[in-house]
């Protein structure tokens, strides 16, 4: 691995440290001043560091979340985590939500930051998961509600709640199909998948093929009807 690499995913491990510090200053400073987070998504975008203080102060501050590695592919100035979160929404409330992370870093005067993250996680299945604690989950559902209207108001939570639909959701069964066939790539001939999450227009999926793991990237188009392309990472051997 070239220090360049080290260097990107040492910056983005800083991301989970001030998460389980609840550091929220050290967390917005990760972040270059136009940065930008998506999470999950297709639920709308928070840019610049006010905006990622809020998302913070909703999302983040209040719970515990740990993070899961399975796989953190480097590529380009990107860095690609294949991972759980472990999220501790209230007392006795624990949820497992597999997800993929994409990091775009910047260099700057001040070294590398976070210009870009996106989370793929499917903000359905995660509501399921949470409902089923049964009245446990009351006490942590008003806490959220209360704080996505107080720090993200009624726009900010009716882009929240447009992350349960979008293309992918519709696409999700199209792109499972094509990648038991085999036909998404040439890459794809001898490829195994598994953990298929569908947010926003994309579609991501961990895939393992004779050259290694990796992770795919389908973008939807058509309402989810059409696949319009297909990324695969995988670190450089």
């Amino acid at each position: 691995m070239s220090s360049s690499a080290e260097d990107l995913l040492a910056i983005v491990e800083q991301s989970p440290r001030a998460t389980a510090a609840h550091d929220r200053a050290g967390w917005v400073s990760l972040f270059t001043d136009d940065g930008c987070v998506e999470d999950p998504v297709g639920s709308g975008s928070h840019v610049g560091h006010v905006q990622l203080g809020r998302f913070y102060d909703t999302f983040i501050g209040p719970r515990q979340i740990k993070f899961r590695r399975d796989l953190d592919i480097v590529t380009g100035t990107s860095v690609i985590r294949d991972l759980t979160l472990e999220v501790m929404m209230g007392r006795g409330v624990r949820l497992l939500v597999p997800t993929f992370i994409r990091y775009d870093l910047r260099e700057g005067e001040s070294g590398w930051q976070i210009a870009r993250l996106r989370a793929y996680w499917e903000l359905a299945a995660m509501i399921g998961a949470f409902l089923r604690n049964g009245v446990k989950s009351l006490p942590a559902s008003l806490q959220l509600s209360g704080a996505l209207l107080r720090n993200q108001g009624l726009p900010g939570a009716a882009r929240y709640v447009s992350g349960l639909t979008g293309p992918a959701r519709r696409g999700k069964r199209l792109v499972e199909r094509a990648l038991a066939d085999g036909r998404l790539t040439d890459q794809m001939r001898e490829c195994k998948w598994s953990k298929v999450i569908a947010a926003g227009s994309t579609v991501a999926a961990s895939i393992t093929t004779p050259s290694g793991r990796g992770v795919l990237f389908a973008e939807l188009g058509d309402r989810g009807r059409d696949i319009t392309d297909v990324s695969i990472f995988r670190n450089e051997k």
